[in-house]
């Protein structure tokens, strides 16, 4: 076995690769993520749309795991998945939740919070047939998503199972089970990596409909 590093206390980079300005930023928070995600898109980086998703359960306990952007608008911002996994069960009881976009290369991160619906039946049947066959099924038998299953063989099986019974089908059913949620977001936080850890944080939050704008503290 490898010696476990025990000392992480010299381990640091200098960030220097932005600042931001008040001066520099969008108005709409929302015209700024954008400003921000299309530069993520624009130098290709690796899956700039993935992002944490952070929720919590009736006793406060938090969970977060990665999910993929699926929309993004003044509405809110998109992501799909089983209603019965984990973040579901917790969104029924809690509907808030945070999102967090990090761009490594870029020295840049996106929070934003705020209350999470479903998304309309409509929106979800579209975005599921626009999904490669073989993600469709994965949504069939993927359930309960985070459930415990005997071994790896138990999945792929149900996964070839029902590979071969829709076979030939024009189209697969979405699962009722399955959809997209929206999150309605009340709160940005971009973030900019500065040397020295004097970090730009800027902030957006909503209140009686408006948004306003300050600077954190690194």
């Amino acid at each position: 076995m490898n010696d476990v590093i025990k000392d992480l206390s010299e381990l640091r980079l200098s960030y220097q690769k932005g600042e931001l300005h008040e001066g520099q930023i969008e108005q709409h928070p929302h015209e700024q993520f954008l400003n921000w995600f299309n530069h993520a898109l624009e130098a290709q980086l690796h899956e700039p749309y993935a992002m944490s998703l952070a929720t919590a359960n009736a006793q406060g306990r938090p969970h977060v795991r990665t999910v993929l952007l699926r929309g993004a608008t003044e509405a809110g911002y998109d992501f799909y998945t089983n209603y019965d996994s984990q973040k579901g069960i917790d969104l029924a009881i809690n509907p808030y939740a945070e999102l967090l976009f990090y761009w490594q290369e870029q020295e840049r991160q996106i929070r934003v919070s705020g209350r999470v619906v479903k998304i309309s039946e409509e929106e979800s049947t579209d975005y599921y047939h626009k999904r490669p066959r073989d993600s469709q099924i994965a949504a069939h038998i993927s359930t309960p998503q985070s459930g415990v299953i005997a071994n790896r063989e138990e999945l792929q099986q149900r996964f070839q199972t029902l590979h071969d019974e829709v076979e030939g089908k024009t189209e697969l059913a979405k699962p009722e089970f399955w959809g997209g949620y929206r999150l309605e977001p009340d709160y940005y936080e971009f973030w900019q990596g500065r040397p020295n850890r004097l970090h730009d944080r800027i902030t957006y939050e909503r209140i009686d409909g408006v948004w306003n704008i300050q600077r954190l503290m690194p």
